[in-house]
C-alpha cells in the first residue's frame, strides 16, 4: 500500500481539495449526463458568443480534472487490499459514476469548441496515511464533499443555464456520494439541514 499505482490516464495533476479554493472549478458528475453527452445543440443553446463558450468550456475542463481525480481516488482505495468486499463494491460503483462523468465532461468540451485537456500520469495522495478502511474512507469522503461544495460555488458562473440545471443536479450526485461513506464510516449521514 506505500507505492501509488500508476494510471495511465484518468489522474489530475491538483488535489480537489486545492480547487475549492478557486471559484471556477466544478466537479461534475452523475444526472448530467443526459444534458453533456451528445447534443451540441443543447449544450450551446444558451451560450451567445464564443467568449461564453470558451468561459464555460473551460468551467468544464476544470471539472474533468476534479473528475479524474475521483477516478484515480477510487482506484487508489480499491487496489489499497483495506476495503471489505462490500466496501470495495460500493468504492467501485462511484468510480464507475465518476468515470462516466469524465466522458460526458470531455463529450461538452468538445461540443463547445473547447480542448479536453490531456491528463496527467501520476498523481498525489497522501498514500502513506492509509492504514485502514476508515483513513480511505476518511479520504474519500472529503473529496466528495469538496465536490459539493465546489458545484454550489460554480453553477451560476455558467453562461449556459443547462449546463447550471446539470451542475445542481449533479451536485445531487455528489452530496449521495458523500452521505454514503458518511454513513460507511458510522457519522450522521446528513449532519444538518444546510451544507456548510
Amino acid at each position: 500500500m506505500r507505492e501509488q499505482p500508476e494510471v495511465r490516464h484518468d489522474v489530475p495533476s491538483q488535489s480537489r481539495r486545492g480547487f475549492l479554493f478557486d471559484g471556477m472549478r466544478l466537479a461534475l458528475s452523475g444526472a448530467a449526463i443526459g444534458l453533456l453527452a451528445g447534443s451540441p445543440r443543447l449544450v450551446r443553446a444558451n451560450v451567445t458568443s464564443d467568449d461564453q463558450a470558451e468561459r464555460d468550456a473551460n468551467i468544464l475542463a476544470t471539472a474533468l480534472g476534479a473528475e479524474r481525480e475521483a477516478i484515480a481516488a477510487y482506484l487508489l482505495g480499491a487496489n489499497s487490499g483495506l476495503l471489505s468486499s462490500d466496501v470495495l463494491s460500493v468504492a467501485l460503483s462511484f468510480q464507475g459514476h465518476h468515470k462516466e462523468h469524465a466522458d460526458a465532461l470531455a463529450n461538452a468540451i468538445r461540443q463547445l469548441g473547447g480542448t479536453v485537456p490531456e491528463p496527467p500520469k501520476r498523481f498525489n495522495f497522501p498514500v502513506e496515511q492509509f492504514r485502514n478502511q476508515t483513513d480511505v474512507l476518511e479520504f474519500a469522503a472529503g473529496l466528495e464533499r469538496g465536490a459539493v461544495s465546489a458545484y454550489a460555488g460554480a453553477i451560476p458562473l455558467f453562461e449556459n443555464r443547462d449546463l447550471s440545471k446539470a451542475a445542481a443536479s449533479i451536485l445531487a450526485d455528489e452530496a449521495m456520494h458523500w452521505a454514503v461513506l458518511r454513513q460507511a464510516l458510522g457519522l450522521d449521514p446528513v449532519p444538518g439541514a444546510f451544507f456548510s
